[in-house]
């Protein structure tokens, strides 16, 4: 407890440092992503990841908490998506690209001795759509990172029932490490994750309760994992039906995600956050208390009704608004446009 204690100081502390003496270098490098106008560095889930492999791999090379063969498999792939995800924010990439790798790095940690061949693909395909799922939240400051805190102490809980003492370990150090980036990400963000960070979050998050529901059944653990990735599952059914509506392309970016559109309610974007941040404690949650037993199956079902009526109601909230043309004046032959 003591090295748990120590470890997620560190891990917290270190996280903060190395994401603010990063900011320069990703706006002198233009790395940024603009969000209202204004460039912010993306090179804050460089520091999360940086540190959180560290102080996880202190642990296991002095031998205080060692990981274990598949949560050492874990981190080493979630490394790899997180490096994919640094390219993306250099250089551009196709979503394909993105899906293929993130495919390809699950592939390599899920048990399949445990979740058979049909659950182990199935697997792969959640941990893949959990990972863009998270990088799609990284729209609005503070939101990935506070919905990946929650969900990292959940996950860590479930891990914890399940004494998978490497796996909660690593979960607790990765909670940390986000909260010391969240310092820098509230708005107005001055860091963010990029989808150096993002898909790193979304990987580790998502196959680390894979490795919980191992050797559960299917149906049982379908309900728990999407209790634990509702938000992020809402995000993106929300916009691919929005996009497919307006006729829009799927990957072009646009203010349709959720905290746009609770923006567009009136929201202040710290309250969109705090609003998204509950909602996603609430489902986490559940799917602890139904991963332990404290309640029954039916509970992931209330979550999966409340995640769609959410989406159908702020489907409603128009966000695609049609472009005004300025008003012009016409001298002669020459047509000046105001604006």
């Amino acid at each position: 407890m003591l090295y748990g204690i120590a470890a997620a100081s560190a891990a917290l502390l270190l996280t903060a440092l190395l994401a603010a003496l990063l900011r320069m270098p990703g706006l002198r490098a233009g790395i940024v992503d603009r969000r209202c106008r204004r460039p912010v560095p993306v090179l804050g889930g460089v520091a999360v990841v940086a540190v959180t492999c560290c102080v996880t791999w202190a642990g296991q090379w002095t031998g205080v908490a060692p990981l274990g063969e598949g949560v050492g498999r874990l981190l080493v792939a979630g490394g790899a998506v997180a490096l994919l995800g640094l390219i993306a924010d250099v250089w551009p990439l196709r979503p394909r690209v993105l899906i293929t790798g993130t495919a390809v790095a699950a592939a390599s940690v899920v048990p399949y001795d445990e979740t058979g061949f049909l659950g182990g693909m199935l697997a792969v395909g959640w941990i893949a759509f959990s990972s863009l799922a998270f990088r799609g939240l990284d729209h609005a400051d503070g939101l990935a990172g506070t919905v990946g805190v929650i969900t990292a102490f959940g996950c860590g809980a479930c891990a914890a029932a399940e004494v998978m003492d490497g796996l909660a370990v690593l979960l607790s150090v990765f909670a940390a490490a986000l909260t010391g980036f969240l310092m820098h990400n509230w708005h107005p963000a001055r860091v963010g994750l990029g989808a150096c960070g993002s898909l790193f979050t979304g990987f580790l998050l998502s196959a680390g309760a894979v490795f919980t529901r191992a050797g559960y059944s299917l149906a049982p653990s379908a309900g728990v994992l999407f209790c634990l990735g509702a938000v992020g599952a809402a995000d993106v059914v929300l916009v691919v039906f929005s996009r497919r509506v307006a006729r829009r392309p799927l990957h072009r970016r646009g203010p349709d995600h959720l905290a746009h559109r609770l923006r567009r309610l009136g929201i202040t974007p710290q309250g969109a956050v705090v609003l998204l941040g509950a909602a996603g404690f609430s489902a986490v949650l559940v799917g602890v208390l139904v991963h332990t037993g404290w309640t029954g199956t039916a509970g992931a079902l209330w979550v999966g009704g409340g995640a769609l009526l959410a989406v159908l109601v702020l489907l409603r909230v128009p966000v695609h608004t049609p472009r005004r043309d300025a008003p012009s004046q016409v001298t002669g032959s020459l047509r000046v446009r105001n604006g």
